[in-house]
């Protein structure tokens, strides 16, 4: 069976946040990581601060989208606060 991750990274450059999916999370963050994401390639380099497994990919759209919004947002920052603050 193959699985979706749903996954926030963190950029070390400005401090801001990027939701994405994918079925392959250490090659994404990899892609993120070597400038290869058009839309992250200015934010590098990133840290995984939070990630979720799927069973599938329409869960994971879903997830990703909801992570985008803002009760989304509002969920991973309470859910990595402990991360964040040492």
């Amino acid at each position: 069976m193959k699985y979706f991750y749903v996954y926030v990274i963190r950029s070390l450059k400005d401090n801001k946040n990027y939701v994405g999916f994918t079925g392959d999370l250490k090659r994404r963050i990899d892609e993120h990581n070597s400038g290869n994401v058009p839309s992250t390639k200015n934010r590098i380099p990133f840290e995984l601060v939070y990630w979720e497994g799927c069973r599938n990919q329409k869960d994971a759209t879903k997830r990703e989208k909801y992570l985008k919004s803002s009760w989304g947002k509002r969920y991973i920052k309470n859910r990595i606060q402990n991360y964040l603050t040492g």
